[in-house]
């Protein structure tokens, strides 16, 4: 009898150590957060930034913006650490293997890595939209502009648009459909003496935004300074979430800068993604994997490749700083971190389903 225990007890322990051995590889994966940063060296272009007009590159003003509420509110940080580690998790358990994060260390040398869009189960994420008009005479942004913005939102993030990639990049097969639409809830229209708001959310204060949790608020001013426009990253206060724009770059206007992609790159912030050159020399990154390492921003309309980190930059990407009609893609990798925020538990799930 005592040698039947025994040997009973050799073969439970025997499938114990075996059923260890199963669950050992879906134990939950180390989420590696050491490349992480929210301070950027952004300030330090601010002079380049002020003389717009000399200057061929466009003048967001997001990461300078986000350094000043980092240093009003020092919770900030550990939010957006918080809304990173959230987003990290999500690709890594729900993406292939090649299915994103970031580049550790910064430059790889790699000029092309491919990235598999994560099945999210989401389908199409609807962005309801309000749009905030404030001018000494707010009729003169024209209902031309809203809608051909409109469009171009909905064509940018369902890569829709009639742009081609250049000849000779390898980046074709980065190009996504982020998979967002856009449908305006309503504008409102402010007649303001004001002549310059600047970029401490002051428009924000004066008309604050209508139920942020469930919408994105874009206000449409003469922001001064040479300024396109700047957003706020996921995690800052729902008192100023949103998104700012200069209305000589909103909709379909003249000049480089009016085909109404500004207000792609800064909806882009809005959804979590950094500047593609990650806001510093090669060692400094966008978190995105299939992005390749950039020493600084481009402008105007270069041609392929530029090169800098040892690879071809996608200059031609929404984030970076070219013109208008020179950008036109997302990438798998981008699309993974900006629907990553929507999933339960996201820093902006509360905006699915309205």
């Amino acid at each position: 009898m005592k040698k039947a225990f025994l040997s009973m007890a050799t073969i439970a322990l025997f499938f114990t150590a075996c059923n260890e051995d199963i669950q050992a590889p879906i134990q939950e994966q180390q989420i590696d957060m050491s490349d992480f940063y929210v301070y950027t060296g952004a300030d330090d272009d601010a002079t380049s930034k002020l003389a717009n007009g000399k200057s061929n590159k466009k003048s967001c003003y997001t990461m300078d913006n986000l350094n000043r509420l980092l240093n009003e509110n020092p919770a900030l940080e550990k939010k957006m650490y918080d809304i990173e580690y959230h987003t990290r998790k999500f690709i890594a358990t729900k993406g292939k293997p090649t299915g994103g994060g970031g580049k550790p260390g910064g430059n790889t040398g790699e000029t092309d890595v491919d990235v598999s869009p994560v099945e999210d189960g989401m389908g199409i994420i609807n962005i309801p939209v309000y749009i905030h008009i404030v001018y000494p005479d707010a009729s003169v942004i024209t209902q031309n502009q809203i809608d051909t913005q409109m469009a171009t939102l909905n064509a940018d993030f369902r890569d829709t648009n009639v742009d081609q990639l250049p000849s000779g990049t390898t980046f074709a097969n980065d190009a996504t459909d982020a998979g967002f639409s856009f449908s305006l809830s309503g504008v409102y229209r402010h007649n303001d003496p004001t002549s310059s708001w600047g970029t401490n959310d002051s428009v924000k204060y004066a008309y604050p935004p209508k139920t942020p949790e469930t919408h994105l608020n874009i206000w449409v001013c003469n922001i001064g300074g040479g300024i396109l426009g700047y957003a706020q990253f996921p995690g800052g206060s729902s008192s100023t979430d949103g998104v700012v724009l200069g209305g000589s770059y909103f909709g379909n206007t003249s000049g480089v800068y009016g085909l109404g992609r500004t207000a792609t790159h800064e909806v882009g912030h809005y959804f979590n993604l950094r500047h593609i050159w990650g806001d510093g020399p090669c060692r400094y990154d966008d978190f995105v994997l299939d992005t390749p390492s950039a020493r600084s921003s481009n402008g105007g309309c270069p041609s392929y490749p530029s090169v800098s980190c040892k690879s071809a930059d996608m200059t031609m990407n929404y984030m970076d700083y070219t013109y208008d009609a020179c950008m036109y893609m997302f990438t798998d990798g981008q699309r993974n971190r900006m629907r990553a925020i929507f999933q339960t538990g996201g820093a902006r799930a509360s905006m699915i389903g309205n």
